[in-house]
């Protein structure tokens, strides 16, 4: 072969064995980033909406609204709900771990449930929170395990809030004004009707007592529902990620090069086409 035409060809070889390495470098660095070290465990089983939310936890921010010559002072409450989903590799630990975070934080386990054997458990909480604690808290459980998910919500429940209060106050003055009218006298039906309404406002305050109960400054929480999985470390050898690399490599190159040639034909042909139509012209 003439040493001019190897010259030539050195550097097209050299430019496509360059194109190659870098593919196939990338491939190798993706599949480090992408492929989970831990196989996880199968899914948690479901907890109904009533088990997972024993109580509502609520919590309140007061602070003041200058209106000109006065200052309105604001009581607002609020819902605050941070889901977190994590996998882990030492399940035992990493309890142990988040129930130590709940006694430093002051929290308290509002629901628990703990299902399936060595190796693929899973362990769901609800955590009620003081308030103050509830950023800090949040920082820490993110750290254990590999997060799987996570977010936090913020609802405001002052309306609400509202609302509970002013059906006590209508439902208080419905009693009252009931009471009143059994003192009057009357037929024994309606004497026993007016028992039984009394009896059923009484049940529906009781009712409102427990909700609004839930808003009082000294039971106020915001809510951690936390899971954590089970999951078994795994390892891919060198060798074999390597393997994958090249394959896929070689693979799409060669597709790439194909889909190239196929250009460049295409290309050549439409010169070669427009050059024999200016001559004819």
């Amino acid at each position: 072969m003439d040493s001019k035409f190897k010259k030539k060809l050195r550097k097209p070889i050299a430019l496509l064995t360059i194109g190659f390495v870098i593919l196939f470098l990338f491939r190798l660095a993706y599949g480090y980033e992408t492929v989970a070290d831990v196989l996880p465990s199968p899914p948690p089983l479901l907890q109904s909406e009533t088990a997972l939310e024993v109580r509502k936890n609520y919590a309140s921010k007061k602070y003041q609204i200058n209106t000109g010559a006065n200052a309105v002072r604001m009581d607002q409450k609020y819902e605050k709900i941070a889901d977190i989903q994590t996998l882990s590799t030492q399940f035992d630990e990493e309890e142990e771990l988040i129930r130590k975070q709940v006694e430093q934080y002051d929290a308290l386990v509002q629901f628990e449930n703990k299902n399936g054997n060595n190796g693929y458990r899973n362990l769901n909480m609800v955590i009620g929170v003081p308030p103050e604690n509830f950023d800090a808290i949040y920082t820490q459980l993110i750290k254990i395990g590999k997060v799987q998910a996570k977010q936090i919500t913020k609802k405001d429940k002052t309306n609400e809030y509202k609302e509970l209060n002013a059906k006590k106050a209508s439902l208080e003055k419905i009693r009252e004004s009931l009471i009143d009218l059994k003192s009057k006298g009357g037929r024994i039906d309606e004497y026993m009707q007016l028992e039984n309404r009394i009896l059923e406002i009484e049940q529906q305050l009781q009712d409102l007592g427990v909700s609004l109960g839930n808003f009082d400054d000294e039971n106020e929480f915001c809510t951690v529902k936390f899971t954590l999985m089970e999951g078994k470390e795994i390892s891919i050898s060198l060798l074999q990620r390597i393997k994958v690399a090249l394959e896929w490599t070689t693979q799409y190159y060669l597709m790439l090069m194909a889909v190239l040639t196929f250009i460049s034909l295409f290309a050549y042909l439409l010169l070669l086409s427009i050059e024999k139509i200016r001559k004819t012209n």
